[in-house]
């Protein structure tokens, strides 16, 4: 599954969710959460249920209302029979929040005869203060995890802020903090981390370079808020013809099964070659991708 790129779609706007079906994007998240007025849910899940009913090249996801909201069972109910992808959780305090889910999910799939597991979760790990300090119980992987991502809004409002970002436009040091605790969590539960949205979507080389600084520090995509945000956040989490070109080499260099080698005056170990092989894993997946 590639999730370089997860676009947010209101799921009561025909008009945007006619648009995503042509988006690049590798996800779409249809939202039935933050971006839904309540009086208008009931008709979004019309429109999800409608939504799912087509094939599409790009994986579909649902983000739904909080656990222990009574959207989050109505949200259950209405879609879990469409067999989406997979649910985007908002506000889960900790992965104990999943197991609920789990077997409110291992119900629904089994009246609507679908095998056990088919919707996979996707927790934003971070947006309330005891989910910040329960990050590191994703040690234990709870059942569907496939992702995780995190955000600031919700938790600067939990923790009372004023902002999450400082005069330089740059994340405070508490969501700095937050960020790189839900990238080591997703990495000891051997899950791919989704770097939060960035939210300024007319600020194209500030994305580019957020995007680009994900990549480095570990982050296999991006969720986005803007269609036009897609394309610079594939391009960021894409590995480039000069990076498949030298992980061909890295590889090559270790063709003798040899630990360690050496390539252009420089030594290699297995770390290097681990990463050399996901960036060619990464590539193929990638090449073939079908297109929208």
């Amino acid at each position: 599954m590639i999730l370089r790129s997860l676009l947010f779609v209101p799921a009561d706007s025909e008009k945007k969710l006619a648009k995503a079906r042509t988006s690049p994007a590798d996800a779409l998240i249809l939202d039935l959460e933050d971006s839904v007025a309540a009086d208008n849910r009931p008709a979004a899940r019309a429109l999800v249920r409608e939504f799912l009913k087509d094939t599409h090249p790009q994986s579909i996801w649902v983000r739904i209302n909080p656990l222990g909201s009574e959207d989050f069972i109505r949200d259950v109910e209405a879609v879990t029979a469409c067999a989406p992808a997979g649910f985007v959780i908002p506000k889960p305090d900790g992965p104990q929040a999943l197991n609920v889910i789990d077997a409110h999910l291992i119900t629904r799939e089994t009246q609507a005869g679908l095998a056990h597991g088919t919707i996979r979760l996707l927790p934003v790990a971070t947006e309330t203060p005891i989910a910040a300090m329960s990050l590191q119980d994703y040690r234990v992987r709870p059942p569907r995890l496939a992702a995780m991502t995190w955000g600031a809004e919700d938790l600067s409002a939990a923790l009372g802020a004023a902002g999450n970002r400082g005069e330089d436009g740059e994340f405070l040091l508490t969501y700095r903090v937050v960020r790189s605790l839900c990238l080591i969590a997703a990495k000891a539960a051997e899950v791919p981390a989704i770097e939060t949205l960035y939210a300024d979507f007319r600020d194209a080389k500030g994305l580019e370079r957020a995007a680009r600084a994900a990549q480095r520090e570990g982050f296999s995509g991006m969720l986005a808020i803007h269609p036009g945000q897609v394309e610079t956040i594939n391009a960021a989490f894409t590995p480039s013809t000069d990076d498949v070109a030298h992980a061909g080499r890295v590889v090559a260099a270790f063709a003798s099964g040899a630990g360690v080698a050496s390539l252009d005056g420089k030594m290699l170990d297995q770390p290097h070659l681990k990463q050399a092989r996901h960036v060619l894993a990464l590539h193929e997946q990638i090449a073939n991708r079908p297109s929208p």
